[in-house]
């Protein structure tokens, strides 16, 4: 009998190559392999060496790989961002970790006119092909400046692509796939969801990297979310279904640049749709696709797009998050205010 294959990861190809993982486990064998195949590529980050980060993401690697390829740094992310920056222009693929969603800002400057314009600025004589991991979103009972969802600003910079997973497949694949890209991207990570267990098969890449996928098929009314809203969209959709209300749900994985074909698709069939996301309302994402949607699908639409989002108010403490982020009931409301229009 002739031996196993072994794929990228080193698990034997068939039906052992199928794991069961966790969000974080997935992460932590997509950077291992990426780090396997190229020896360009390395890890960045406060904590992650040693420690293996906070959500120990990367642990393991600095033991594997050697703290040359896993630095543990200082607590500076205009310095780690800048250093990544003079990595990539030198061939390296640089992967850096922003420990927590709010700690970004001290690199926004580094991100937005460096990161994002050297490529344009440079004729396209230097790429930056780095990744820049955020784990983003609350519902973790953290105190301020842990729990935001600051994706908007860099959605809305040119130069930048902008991903989110929300399940373990995407995690092990769309981390691998962003750093084999020769574009930056900034890859947010779902932190609440790091523990949610799925199979895994890490044979086979489930799709590119910058495409939105249909999750559930539906006739009533389209959910759309991303990241830590996919799991609330697919739990409003079976709660719905035992009313007899099919949803679709759409997980949009790629936020810059947005794919909203499936979206269209979607809801030129239902002629409905509602749009998830924690981030506040105002100039997000979500008032993006709504914007795009009425344009594009506007004989289609029986009911306005709805938005089922956080609040325009800076992320409360901690006691009151469950009444701040989005859920199942807020969902269903609107699909219910949709349906009755």
């Amino acid at each position: 009998m002739a031996a196993p294959t072994m794929n990228r990861a080193g698990s034997e190809s068939g039906d052992s190559a199928v794991q069961t993982l966790t969000i974080s486990k997935a992460l932590n064998m997509g950077l291992r392999a990426a780090m396997e195949a190229n020896p360009k590529v390395l890890m960045m980050g406060e904590d992650i060496g040693k420690l293996g980060g906070v959500f120990r993401i990367t642990d393991g690697l600095q033991k594997d790989f050697g703290e040359q390829r896993v630095l543990d740094t200082p607590l500076a992310e205009s310095g780690i961002i800048g250093t990544a920056v003079g990595l990539a222009i030198r061939g390296y693929r640089p992967v850096c970790e922003i420990q927590f969603d709010g700690f970004i800002f001290p690199g926004f400057d580094q991100i937005v006119s460096q990161v994002a314009k050297l490529h344009y600025r440079t004729q396209g004589r230097n790429k930056l092909p780095m990744v820049i991991r955020v784990p983003f979103g609350g519902g973790i009972g953290a105190v301020e400046h842990h729990s935001e969802s600051p994706e908007s600003y860099f959605a809305h910079t040119a130069g930048l692509k902008v991903v989110s997973c929300s399940n373990p497949t995407d995690a092990y694949w769309m981390i691998q796939q962003a750093i084999d890209c020769d574009d930056p991207v900034l890859f947010f990570e779902p932190k609440r969801r790091y523990y949610e267990k799925a199979p895994v098969d890490t044979t086979k890449a489930p799709g590119p990297l910058f495409e939105s996928r249909v999750l559930r098929t539906g006739t009533a009314a389209t959910l759309v979310g991303y990241g830590p809203m996919v799991r609330v969209c697919l739990d409003a959709a079976a709660a719905a279904a035992e009313d007899g209300t099919e949803l679709e749900v759409i997980d949009l994985r790629t936020l810059s640049p947005l794919d909203l074909g499936p979206v269209y698709d979607s809801v030129r069939r239902t002629g409905r749709l509602v749009v998830v996301s924690e981030a506040p309302s105002e100039s997000s994402i979500t008032s993006e696709i709504a914007a795009k949607v009425q344009q594009e699908c506007f004989y289609s639409l029986q009911a306005p797009v709805l938005r089922v989002t956080g609040f325009d108010t800076p992320y409360p403490p901690s006691k009151l998050e469950e009444e701040f982020l989005p859920d199942l009931d807020r969902v269903l409301h609107a699909v219910d205010r949709s349906l009755a229009w």
